[in-house]
């Protein structure tokens, strides 16, 4: 009895004629897969440009930047943030010197760790906190959006961004994060850089370190330590241009390594709205940087205390600016 199991008729589920069957079948099983999968994983296009119709509305001088045309950049390197009371993603651009000397983010992420939090990202949440019950009609402004450090923090608590930032490396890592995210709905971004005038500006990319950039040349190199250099021509825009004044804006962060004063001087309608109407301010007050760009530390706050902000503090290289309502 031992050896029955050899008597026995073999099994005709694998026979020719069965294969012959199951083939075409399982065929027909991975392409509707596949294509059920593919569909749930593209990108809906509406999301990404919920925008559209209602920012196109009223910020009709300038058009905002499109995601959806934009190349995608890679390697995409992204990560939740650690610490922050509303949480968010965003990607780098800065990968560090691979594969010698990666970013200290990205070390972290294959320790499995979140990207450590960036300090405009917890200082934004905390003023944005004290303005939650007026998230539903305004704005919170992000000049010198790098990234989107700032842009995601503020989108994270349900407000709408408006992210000026001129540097295409940046832009599309703001892409990805508005994917993310899920903020298509939230956030709008504007290539070019915030400025006193309307036209075209020279900025200084640094090699190695092409996500920052100063409109100053000695700026750049302040800032970002380095000696080489890419020039490029950006628009450049006043946010008094972009910004009607029937939108309410909550706050307006500015990190143009020195180039705030004229950021400020472009935005002089919105600033001489009256009391609880003014936005609330920061903006990076280096001296080395401002001198850098022909302004200075006092110059800014002579300007912004003709414009009714009485009440400024230095919060490490950036300056906390409001007015009395």
């Amino acid at each position: 009895m031992a050896n029955a199991w050899k008597r026995e008729k073999q099994s005709q589920i694998f026979s020719n004629r069965n294969l012959l069957l199951i083939f075409p079948i399982s065929l027909f099983l991975i392409f509707f897969f596949f294509l059920s999968s593919s569909r749930n994983s593209i990108p809906n296009p509406n999301f990404i440009n919920q925008f559209s119709t209602q920012t196109l509305s009223i910020f009709t001088s300038f058009n905002p930047y499109d995601c959806l045309k934009s190349p995608q950049s890679y390697p995409v390197i992204a990560n939740v943030v650690e610490g922050v009371r509303y949480p968010f993603l965003y990607s780098i651009a800065d990968l560090g010197s691979l594969p010698d000397k990666p970013h200290k983010n990205i070390v972290r992420m294959m320790k499995g760790k979140p990207f450590r939090k960036p300090d405009i990202s917890v200082t934004i949440q905390e003023v944005l906190e004290k303005m939650k019950s007026k998230n539903d009609d305004g704005y919170v402004v992000d000049v010198g959006a790098n990234v989107g450090m700032a842009t995601f923090a503020a989108s994270a608590m349900g407000f709408r961004v408006l992210a000026f930032e001129p540097v295409f490396e940046n832009l599309q890592r703001i892409c990805d994060g508005i994917f993310f995210n899920r903020v298509g709905d939230k956030v709008t971004v504007f290539e070019a850089a915030a400025s006193d005038r309307h036209g075209n500006i020279t900025f200084h990319k640094l090699v190695g370190r092409l996500d920052n950039s100063a409109v100053s040349a000695a700026g750049a190199k302040l800032a970002f330590k380095s000696n080489e250099e890419i020039e490029l021509q950006v628009r450049s825009i006043p946010l008094n241009e972009v910004i009607p004044d029937s939108v309410r804006v909550h706050l307006i962060k500015i990190d143009v390594q020195g180039w705030e004063y004229h950021v400020l001087k472009g935005a002089s309608k919105i600033l001489s709205r009256k009391g609880g109407e003014a936005p609330y301010l920061i903006y990076e007050e280096d001296e080395r940087l401002l001198q850098a760009s022909n302004s200075s530390a006092k110059e800014i706050r002579d300007y912004l205390s003709s414009m009714g902000y009485k009440h400024c503090s230095q919060h490490g290289t950036d300056a906390h600016c409001t007015k009395e309502g």
